[in-house]
């Protein structure tokens, strides 16, 4: 496996996960890359189904804050251990389908597939630029019904406006491998989006990308 993906996703250890809510979608996202996650947050309420996968779940943070209290399935893919254990805790009343996948990688889940995937603060995380993180998409496409929609969001490092603080910040997140987006732009995504899917959009807060996709 790619040192890079290992890097990525080791560093969300218990003790991360343990603030990570109260760092990145608190402080970070509002005084930071400048996306209110509560902006986040009402995207995922509009377009989440009766039927769907969350990848790269983290905390599990709008799951449990937006899922709907009807949903009929709900399935999570992360190569973090830490964090499915986290999340399928948390949301363990509607018996959340848990599967340990390197989103590089064929994801063979073996199951029917999903009306909605959402895909949050994820792919800034992953290695390569946004032509080599797209496999992902192509990958992501294969467990989505016809008519479908993907989702989520990634923060932007190239041709995008930060402050201070968020240019260092976010330069020692490359540095360290916890972030590989230095090279990741709002055209990279709307080309790698457009490879898979169809009625794309995207928009712009802050460093934040916020995009949908329909499968066709």
């Amino acid at each position: 496996m790619n040192k890079n993906v290992i890097t990525g996703q080791a560093v969300y250890s218990k003790k991360v996960l343990s603030i990570y809510d109260i760092w990145v979608l608190g402080f970070s996202n509002n005084y930071l890359w400048k996306c209110p996650t509560n902006i986040i947050g009402k995207k995922f309420a509009t377009l989440v189904s009766n039927n769907h996968l969350d990848v790269g779940v983290g905390t599990g943070y709008y799951l449990k804050k937006y899922l709907p209290s009807t949903v009929r399935r709900v399935a999570l893919v992360d190569l973090n251990n830490n964090s499915l254990e986290s999340t399928s805790k948390a949301i363990k009343h509607l018996n959340p389908e848990v599967y340990c996948r390197n989103i590089l990688e064929p994801l063979a889940l073996n199951c029917d597939k999903f009306d909605s995937v959402s895909i949050n603060y994820l792919l800034h995380c992953l290695p390569g630029n946004l032509s080599e993180k797209s496999i992902a998409f192509s990958h992501l496409r294969e467990v989505i019904n016809e008519g479908g929609v993907l989702f989520g969001s990634t923060i932007l490092g190239k041709n995008i406006s930060r402050n201070t603080l968020a240019k260092k910040l976010m330069a020692f997140y490359n540095k360290k491998g916890i972030f590989n987006n230095i090279n990741d732009d709002l055209v990279s995504l709307d080309i790698a989006l457009k490879e898979h899917f169809s009625d794309v959009k995207i928009e712009i807060i802050g460093c934040v990308a916020i995009f949908s996709a329909i499968k066709t």
